[in-house]
């Protein structure tokens, strides 16, 4: 269940409306690394997920990037700014201007639809996790790009407060990870020698295959 609360969760505000940088920030709310797509994924991983403690962290952070993308939504329709003229946008956002009257849409920074594949979901808690953590990774990144190519002060402010949310997202999965770090996929291969066998392919010959000191003994038993 989820309670909705009428204040964002970080007022946003611009400077002035500026409806190209409007079609990059559609990137954090229509694209494949944006909050959208993490609310989405987190919830549909958490539908299985037996141990309490890590369902409630996936329903949680779930639901902040569900906060996150009301934030972005928010502030692309304060770039759009309130005059409807297809001649101020070149590519990507050009639909809010013909089709949605300035409403933010659930499309990227090229104008394509969101879509549920950019959704990870396979049922193994290790490798969703670790999923999530290159998403959350990913997502910082994106960010980086997004607030070098923006002066408003106001809209740096805001990209700046998402982008360590996502750093807090990313170091609760990996905490999360550590704890289940030895189940699943983790036990279930990786149970011959090949598993510790590193190749020196950029110097290859036939005796370039050695067993990697850092890698231990798998504990999965046949």
């Amino acid at each position: 269940m989820f309670k909705h609360e009428k204040q964002l969760l970080k007022d946003v505000k611009v400077e002035r409306p500026n409806p190209h940088y409007a079609i990059l920030l559609q990137e954090q709310l229509g694209g494949a690394n944006g909050e959208l797509k993490a609310a989405m994924q987190y919830m549909s991983q958490s539908f299985r997920i037996k141990d309490p403690q890590i369902k409630d962290l996936f329903l949680d952070i779930a639901a902040e990037e569900l906060s996150h993308m009301e934030m972005v939504a928010t502030t692309i329709n304060l770039l759009n700014g309130h005059s409807v003229d297809a001649n101020m946008v070149v590519a990507g956002n050009i639909q809010a201007h013909v089709l949605t009257g300035l409403n933010p849409g659930l499309i990227n920074s090229s104008g394509y639809s969101w879509t549920s594949d950019y959704v990870t979901v396979t049922g193994d808690l290790c490798a969703d996790l670790l999923s999530n953590i290159a998403s959350e990774q990913r997502a910082k990144v994106v960010y980086e790009y997004l607030y070098r190519q923006i002066e408003d002060k106001y809209v740096r402010d805001t990209i700046d407060f998402l982008l360590n949310r996502e750093e807090a997202h990313n170091q609760l999965f990996r905490e999360a990870f550590n704890k289940i770090s030895e189940t699943g996929s983790n036990l279930s291969f990786g149970v011959t020698q090949d598993s510790r066998l590193y190749f020196d392919l950029s110097n290859p010959n036939p005796n370039n295959a050695y067993t990697s000191p850092n890698t231990t003994e798998p504990k999965f038993q046949q």
